[in-house]
């Protein structure tokens, strides 16, 4: 459903409604008001944790994961997804054990965990993530909207082995310098578009991993045509991933035959009673 004009007590979570920052938001998209909500929540969040705070502790970070290499396999590579609750869905899981889900979806079968960390409107936390990538032994993405290199620090820093940028929340020249920093961490980020204008603007900075969300985040509709316009444009050397909207084996295979090499199922498998056997069903097992 289009939500172009719902103010953000309509779409934010339960436990978000109450807190200042979700509060002072305005105006402006989905995304806009997310993402003016992050750059808040950041300021204050570097008064108590400076980057060199982070700089020590991303040396002292345990060892990336390949997450490329875990998303190249001759094999239906799915990104099970660890999400409680979202903006268009409200809480999608309330049974919330991030460890516990991670560990059953490893064993299920996923290739990589990503683990949403954004507060007010996911009710993600990075110890969430952190607390996933020492149970499990595969690679973990920082699942957030990040626009700033304090988070890219901040990831490494809490042993992410990947992250995710936004191409319609950056500029090109923070994208390209956000892609950077990820790479000199030993991060390959997953660079996520929505449109061929957004993909031009990925490929033109060096993404080589990169996602097409069938879900525009400015207005939180979901169609899974997008992907099949977008597929066609990605070059042959880049992993192409595919994002939302994935409910059925065949909508793996199919979008795997168009040229998708992996898939980031989160809200599907989070609100089935038994996420890994959801897996398993996706993934023809």
């Amino acid at each position: 459903m289009v939500k172009d004009s719902i103010k953000v007590s309509e779409f934010a979570p339960v436990e978000a409604r109450r807190t200042p920052l979700a509060a002072e938001i305005k105006s402006g998209t989905v995304l806009d008001r997310i993402v003016e909500a992050r750059r808040a929540a950041i300021a204050h969040r570097k008064k108590s944790v400076p980057e060199t705070v982070l700089r020590f502790g991303a040396k002292q970070a345990l060892p990336v994961r390949d997450f490329g290499a875990a998303l190249g396999r001759d094999s239906l590579n799915v990104i099970a997804e660890l999400k409680k609750a979202s903006p268009s869905r409200g809480l999608i899981r309330a049974d919330f054990d991030p460890v516990a889900l991670a560990k059953s979806l490893e064993i299920a079968g996923a290739a990589v965990i990503s683990v949403l960390t954004e507060e007010e409107f996911f009710q993600g936390d990075l110890k969430h993530m952190r607390d996933v990538r020492a149970a499990v032994g595969l690679p973990v993405l920082r699942k957030d909207f990040i626009v700033d290199p304090w988070q890219v620090w901040e990831a490494r820093a809490t042993n992410a082995d990947s992250f995710l940028l936004i191409v319609a929340a950056l500029d090109v020249a923070r994208l390209g310098e956000l892609l950077a920093l990820g790479r000199e961490l030993g991060m390959e980020p997953l660079v996520e578009v929505h449109t061929r204008e957004e993909l031009s603007r990925a490929l033109a900075v060096g993404a080589r991993i990169l996602g097409v969300n069938n879900r525009n985040l400015r207005t939180l509709e979901v169609r899974v045509g997008t992907s099949y316009e977008l597929i066609e444009a990605i070059p042959e050397e880049c992993i192409a991933v595919c994002e939302s909207g994935l409910r059925t084996h065949g909508d793996l295979t199919r979008l795997r035959d168009a040229g998708f090499d992996a898939f980031l199922i989160g809200e599907h498998l989070m609100s089935q009673p038994d996420p890994a056997a959801a897996l398993q069903v996706l993934l023809g097992s």
